[in-house]
C-alpha cells in the first residue's frame, strides 16, 4: 500500500447506489425511512449498485487506464473522484486540484463564446482570473479554434467542444486530470497532440486517470490498466512495455 503522502487519489471500499426511479417519484416518508435504515440494507425495488467495493490507489505521477464494458461503472469512478457525486458507502480521497474532462461540453454555457467559456470553465476547475488571463493565448492556440473562439459554443461540433475542454484542462495547473472517452471524438491529428501533451504532463509529475473503450489507446499511455465489470475491479495489470519505453525515453 502506498503512503498517504505519495497518493493522488484513493478509493477505499467505495460503493455507489443509484435508483432507476426519478427522485420526485419518492415520497418524504420513503426518504425518511432510507435515513433510518441506513445504507447497509438490501437494495430496494429499482435500485442497483453502480460500484461495489472499489478499492483503488493512484500514486502521484501515474497514469491509470480504466477499461470495461458499457455500464461497468467506469464513469461513476471518475464522477466520485471529481466530486460530481459521492459514495453511498466507503471513502474517496483526492490530494490536489482536479480537472475533469468527463463529458464533452460539460461546464460550458451554450450562449457564451468559446473565449468567455474559458473563463467560466477555468474558474470552475479552480483557476484564478489572473491565471486564466496569463494562459489565455496558449489555451486558444492549443484549441485550434481560431476565429470560432468568439462564436457561441452552442454552435460548436463535438470535436470543437473537445478541443476547447482539453485546452483548458491541460493548462489548468491541476494535479489530477480525469479523461472519459473524449479523445475518441477528436480528429487524429488533435488526438496525437493530446497524447503527447498528456505524456508531457506525466513527465511533470501530474496524475492522469483515463476511461476508454479503446484498449490500444490505454496501452499507449497508461502505466497501469484496471479492468472493471459489474461495478467491481476484476483485473489489474501493469503496462510493462509502456513503463520500459517511458524509462528509455528519459535516458
Amino acid at each position: 500500500m502506498s503512503s498517504r503522502g505519495s497518493l493522488a487519489v484513493a478509493l477505499r471500499d467505495a460503493w455507489k447506489k443509484y435508483s432507476l426511479r426519478e427522485i420526485f417519484h419518492r415520497s418524504l416518508r420513503e426518504d425518511i425511512m432510507r435515513l433510518i435504515r441506513g445504507n447497509g440494507q438490501p437494495l430496494e425495488k429499482d435500485e442497483f449498485w453502480a460500484l461495489q467495493g472499489i478499492t483503488l490507489e493512484v500514486p502521484k505521477g501515474e497514469c491509470v487506464g480504466i477499461y470495461g464494458p458499457n455500464g461497468a461503472g467506469k464513469s461513476t469512478i471518475l464522477k466520485l473522484i471529481a466530486s460530481v457525486t459521492y459514495p453511498t458507502k466507503g471513502s474517496v480521497e483526492v490530494f490536489g486540484r482536479v480537472a475533469p474532462l468527463i463529458e464533452v461540453g460539460a461546464g460550458f454555457h451554450p450562449d457564451l463564446t468559446g473565449r468567455e467559456n474559458i473563463f467560466v470553465n477555468g474558474t470552475i476547475i479552480g483557476m484564478s482570473i489572473k491565471e486564466i488571463k496569463e494562459k489565455l493565448d496558449d489555451i486558444i492556440a492549443f484549441s485550434e479554434l481560431g476565429r470560432f473562439i468568439d462564436t457561441p459554443v452552442k454552435k460548436y461540433s463535438s470535436g470543437m467542444y473537445l478541443k476547447l475542454g482539453m485546452a483548458i484542462a491541460v493548462h489548468s495547473g491541476a494535479d489530477v486530470l480525469l479523461i472519459d472517452e473524449i479523445l475518441s471524438v477528436g480528429d487524429e491529428t488533435f488526438r496525437n497532440k493530446c497524447i503527447d501533451t498528456i505524456q508531457g504532463l506525466l513527465d511533470q509529475g501530474k496524475t492522469i486517470i483515463m476511461v476508454s473503450h479503446d484498449k490500444s489507446l490505454l496501452e499507449q499511455i497508461a502505466h497501469r490498466i484496471v479492468y472493471i465489470e459489474d461495478g467491481q475491479v476484476k483485473k489489474e495489470q501493469a503496462n510493462i512495455e509502456h513503463i520500459i519505453g517511458a524509462y528509455h525515453a528519459k535516458q
